[in-house]
């Protein structure tokens, strides 16, 4: 069954009508005059004979739905075996990826998928860093040259050493390909030898063995490590691995994602997602949930300040502790460009909106939004400090009226909602440093 949105009505004269925007959406990209091939009365297959795509009269030598994931194998499987040239085509919803063979073996590859585009890979192995791939990718938009011809030519990256990395993108697309669960694909007959960015021969039995392998084994590292955002940090007190062939371990330093340490050691997603695991599974590190964003730090926080001054208002300390606070925010450093025109209200809490703003005009934008919880969080503790003796004389003259089940301390109460931006392995303390 399909959505309503991708359904084409056809009318007892044979008139087609789409009734949604992705079935206008495909017969616009088909613009012209249509041979309607023999098919199956629930099916129909249409060939462009005059308008744009008419130039590539490549035949059609095989088509199908794919259902579940690694179902596409058997089709490369056949393809190869039977030293086929052409272009395999899966197509899973708006994206498309294309495997081109020749003689029994891949060549070559191309992706719609964003992070299966030249750029992206680069950059997630760590050859190239943000600033780099952004100007290749203004090369690109602007059309002066490919990916890989701008970070030659700007110097980022040898000839060689890209030809060399040329076939961990096409093992990333068919790597992707092999989890596609639901889509079509086609197999055309032959392609343009300049469709290939680098001509490449990989065994088609090793990119099947190996995409399955990964599927599989991925699925369960996922039970531990559910993405690449997730930060893996050391555990405190246990020996370190005796062996570190990869790296990853001296890559961990409880800030650095998955993706990170990926860049660091200059590997790829699963690789290190497996290392990981197996340091996880040996006690030597954990894993922390992936950092907020900084809309989503500001609230964390927002909700931690307010359960402090609440208490604090209840005992007529909470305007001296906010006027400290006020203090040491306008003496400038972070938090005075930080909270600038942010507030906070009068229940201390800040404006997560003005907060986000500010942080697009610092130095370092990226960086900055990747530390805002860590500085919320050491406010937040500064605030718990100056608040913690007026917290224990209260919380001692209620102790021994209330039930057990409801004695845990204000500062323990605001500990667990300050969890998600707290810095690993950071207890709360006293005044931040600037």
């Amino acid at each position: 069954m399909s959505d309503a949105d991708d359904l084409l009505e056809v009318d007892g004269e044979g008139v087609a009508r789409p009734l949604g925007v992705t079935a206008v959406h495909h017969l616009r990209a088909r613009v012209g005059v249509m041979q309607v091939l023999p098919a199956p009365a629930h099916l129909a297959v249409l060939r462009q004979v005059s308008g744009p795509a008419a130039v590539d009269g490549r035949a059609c030598l095989l088509a199908g739905e794919l259902r579940t994931p690694g179902a596409i194998c058997d089709i490369v499987s056949f393809v190869a075996h039977a030293g086929w040239r052409g272009e395999l085509v899966v197509m899973d919803g708006l994206t498309s990826r294309s495997i081109y063979f020749d003689q029994g073996q891949v060549v070559g590859a191309a992706s719609t998928v964003e992070r299966e585009r030249l750029g992206l890979v680069l950059y997630r192995y760590g050859i190239l860093d943000e600033a780099q791939l952004q100007a290749c990718s203004t090369a690109v938009d602007e059309g002066r040259m490919r990916f890989g011809e701008a970070a030659v030519r700007f110097g980022y990256v040898s000839r060689e050493r890209l030809f060399n990395l040329m076939p961990r993108q096409t093992e990333e697309i068919f790597y992707g390909l092999v989890l596609v669960t639901t889509g079509m694909f086609y197999f055309l007959d032959g392609f343009e030898e300049a469709l290939l960015s680098a001509r490449q021969q990989l065994a088609v039995a090793t990119l099947i063995r190996e995409g399955v392998r990964r599927m599989h084994e991925m699925r369960y590292f996922r039970s531990r490590i559910p993405s690449d955002r997730h930060v893996p940090c050391a555990q405190e007190g246990r020996t370190p691995p005796e062996t570190d062939p990869p790296g990853v371990f001296a890559a961990i330093d409880g800030l650095r994602s998955v993706a990170d340490v990926c860049r660091a050691v200059g590997e790829g997603e699963f690789e290190v997602t497996r290392a990981v695991f197996q340091l996880v599974q040996a006690g030597c590190v954990a894993i922390r949930p992936p950092p907020l964003r900084p809309k989503e730090a500001v609230e964390t926080y927002n909700r931690a300040i307010a359960m402090i001054l609440r208490e604090l208002d209840a005992m007529d300390e909470g305007d001296e502790i906010r006027t400290q606070l006020a203090k040491f925010a306008s003496t400038g450093g972070v938090y005075g460009a930080l909270f600038a025109g942010a507030g906070p209200a009068d229940d201390g809490t800040l404006n997560a909106a003005r907060i986000v703003e500010n942080l697009s005009r610092f130095e370092s934008p990226g960086e900055a939004e990747e530390l805002i919880g860590r500085w919320l969080y050491e406010y937040a503790s500064y605030a718990l400090f100056l608040a913690r003796p007026h917290l224990r004389r209260s919380e001692e003259s209620k102790r021994a009226r209330m039930p057990a089940g409801e004695r845990a301390a204000v500062s323990q109460r605001v500990a667990v909602l300050l969890e998600p931006i707290a810095p690993a392995g950071t207890p709360l303390r006293g005044r931040p440093q600037r």
